[in-house]
């Protein structure tokens, strides 16, 4: 039996884990010196309203070694063939303790894919492989097949600040600079597992043109699902979903990245036809 891993990153409900018989593994947040479970200890909701009322910076930290390990020991006990698709190694260091691990316990049917990507751009990884293994696909395609799809995941979103991505260390201080003028929006993507300032506009509806712009110059793949995204508040994601042209599934972003975009945050996830970057992204002002 293939199975498959996920940390909280992915951003998938408990029920949604346990209906599609999923391991897990939750990262940590720290709130106001009390550390919590992602998904666990706290919900997505509560989360976002203890951090819109706290004047305190939240902090994540990564899984154990030891947290992998126990899942590890349970596949190799039970001679299960298991896909851990990790959080972006240029986000966390997440992927670097379930690669040791692996080293730990002694058993070759385990595969660590770098997802370079985080939030729904793991969980439309984690999808297709689902698909895959429904498909009666042996492990070595399925992990390869992974590995080429990452490559053209993309995220583009639309943020209220880069106040939250600076204080966490993702973005530099000067990169954050663009969002605290009044009004300005700042666009940022996942590119090859890090985060990239991608942009600024100026107001909420001119954000989401240029989230569509990107996506239509990238060429939205619709073999593969499309997510839109939020983290608190719906109005900013409707907007973007008005504008879109495609099927989608809404999915809100968990603790673990909202964390670092913080609230009112909205964007789409999608596969690519074509191996983009972000590196065209018009600045509009």
């Amino acid at each position: 039996m293939i199975r498959l891993l996920v940390d909280s990153a992915s951003d998938y409900t408990q029920e949604e884990i346990r209906n599609k018989n999923l391991y897990f593994v939750p990262l940590q947040i720290q709130i106001e010196g009390k550390n919590y479970l992602d998904g666990v200890d706290i919900d997505t909701e509560t989360f976002y309203e203890k951090m819109m009322n706290s004047k305190e910076f939240f902090k994540t930290s990564q899984p154990s070694p030891q947290e992998f390990l126990d899942i590890f020991e349970e596949v190799k006990k039970k001679q299960e063939t298991l896909i851990c698709l990790s959080l972006s190694s240029k986000l966390s260091g997440t992927y670097q303790s379930a690669c040791l691990a692996k080293d730990m316990v002694d058993y070759e049917n385990i595969y660590i894919v770098d997802t370079l990507t985080a939030a729904a751009g793991i969980r439309l990884l984690c999808e297709v492989a689902i698909n895959w293994i429904g498909e009666n696909r042996c492990v070595e395609d399925i992990v390869s097949g992974l590995e080429e799809l990452k490559e053209r995941v993309h995220i583009y979103a639309g943020l209220d600040t880069l106040e939250y991505l600076a204080k966490g260390g993702r973005i530099s201080k000067t990169a954050a600079a663009i969002g605290t003028l009044a009004s300005i929006k700042p666009i940022i993507c996942v590119d090859h597992g890090e985060v990239v300032v991608a942009g600024k506009t100026r107001g909420v509806n001119k954000a989401t043109s240029v989230v569509c712009e990107k996506m239509q110059s990238d060429i939205v793949d619709t073999l593969y699902p499309v997510y839109t995204l939020y983290s608190y508040g719906l109005e900013n994601v409707e907007k973007l979903e008005s504008k879109l042209d495609l099927d989608v599934n809404r999915v809100r972003i968990g603790s673990t990245i909202g964390v670092h975009i913080g609230p009112n945050a909205f964007g789409v996830c999608f596969v690519s036809k074509l191996y983009s970057t972000c590196e065209n992204v018009f600045i509009l002002v």
